[in-house]
């Protein structure tokens, strides 16, 4: 099988993803310190990052890189990004298209893969405007109820899932935690219910150490700009409890370096998602052998409260659960450890690459 996996990062990475690639003149190069970066490390297939020679991965919506790749491949500079992934999944004779970017890349794109790919899968598991489900082979994620809608707009679906980071293991090992609680994710008021919850444990900053790692939405970054402070946007501005124990956005490495200081990582679901958990950031928090404190649903296998983490059903129960937590250190850590025992095993690498090519011969 010739992979071809292509993938996308937040806009609000791209200076970190600059500085990190600055020495390195080549696209291999790039990507070579890209993939080192560990962004998103639970959804990069083994074989790419085992760099095998039959595998290929790329962020196709990055200008600078795919134009870089264009320039050594003697493609024209009015080529579109559209043209370069193509020309990039033709030279490498792709068998197996594996885009991570469903909503960067139209149906057009879709049906007008070269001649060589044999099976084109995407995983999805946001929203469901503009995404050209029915021209995918299959779509896969390890959300049911966000497959079940797919379905229902004409996708063929399957479960799959994210897998252990092998990196973690230095990060988990580390027994000195000075936060007592960190979140690190999307910060939107549309997300009510994070919000909520984001909002109550906020409150305890005064006395445990809280800290939160926002990726604001634009909005949110208007409302709270000097202009914005003028225009009639307040309910799109953080509370200033949350405000306070704000940091800036942390990914890759970066985001391994925070989950490793915290004794509890928080974790709250997306409103869209509904009953169904198992976001990254769980994959994560349990890789760090933190312990996971998140809500109430339905989970992936393995992940069960009160065996490999800690779930509450409201915003006043997280507080108390954080409460409980952090003074029962020896029940917290016993926790944090099956939780990264769990995880670590029932969905290594290994496994995930595995159910892979389980889906690719169902195709």
């Amino acid at each position: 099988m010739r992979l071809f996996q292509n993938a996308r990062y937040y806009p609000s990475l791209r200076s970190r993803i600059r500085e990190l690639t600055r020495h390195s003149p080549t696209f291999a190069g790039q990507i070579d310190a890209f993939l080192n970066f560990r962004y998103s490390a639970a959804h990069i297939l083994l074989p790419i990052d085992q760099r095998a020679d039959w595998a290929f991965f790329t962020n196709g919506d990055d200008e600078h890189v795919q134009r870089l790749w264009a320039r050594e491949h003697g493609l024209s500079s009015r080529a579109s990004l559209s043209d370069i992934l193509k020309a990039q999944i033709e030279e490498h004779r792709t068998d197996v298209f594996y885009n991570h970017d469903a909503t960067g890349w139209d149906e057009d794109f879709v049906k007008s893969l070269p001649g060589c790919v044999k099976a084109s899968i995407c995983w999805h598991a946001a929203s469901f405007r503009g995404v050209p489900f029915s021209s995918y082979d299959l779509v896969v994620c390890n959300f049911p109820s966000i497959l079940a809608t797919i379905g229902k707009l004409g996708g063929r679906t399957d479960y799959f899932f994210p897998a252990y980071d092998p990196e973690f293991t230095p990060y988990a090992a580390r027994q000195d935690r000075p936060v007592d609680v960190v979140f690190v994710g999307g910060y939107s008021r549309h997300h009510r219910r994070r919000a909520e919850i984001l909002e109550a444990v906020a409150q305890l900053a005064g006395e445990y150490n809280v800290i939160y790692h926002l990726d604001r939405s634009r909005l949110c970054r208007l409302a709270e700009s000097p202009l914005g402070r003028l225009l009639p946007l307040a309910k799109h501005r953080r509370p200033p409890a949350i405000r306070a124990i704000s940091r800036e956005p942390k990914f890759g490495r970066d985001y391994y370096e925070v989950l490793s200081t915290a004794k509890i990582v928080l974790n709250g679901a997306i409103d869209m998602s509904g009953e169904d958990r198992g976001n990254m950031r769980c994959f994560e928090a349990l890789g760090s052998q933190s312990l996971l404190l998140s809500d109430q649903g339905n989970y992936p296998d393995g992940m069960r409260d009160g065996e490999t983490l800690v779930a509450y059903d409201s915003p006043e129960q997280a507080v108390r659960q954080i409460r409980t937590m952090i003074e029962d250190s020896e029940k917290r850590l016993a926790l944090a450890r099956a939780g990264h025992e769990m995880v670590s095993t029932r969905y290594s690498k290994e496994v995930q690459w595995k159910r892979f090519e389980q889906l690719v011969a169902s195709i």
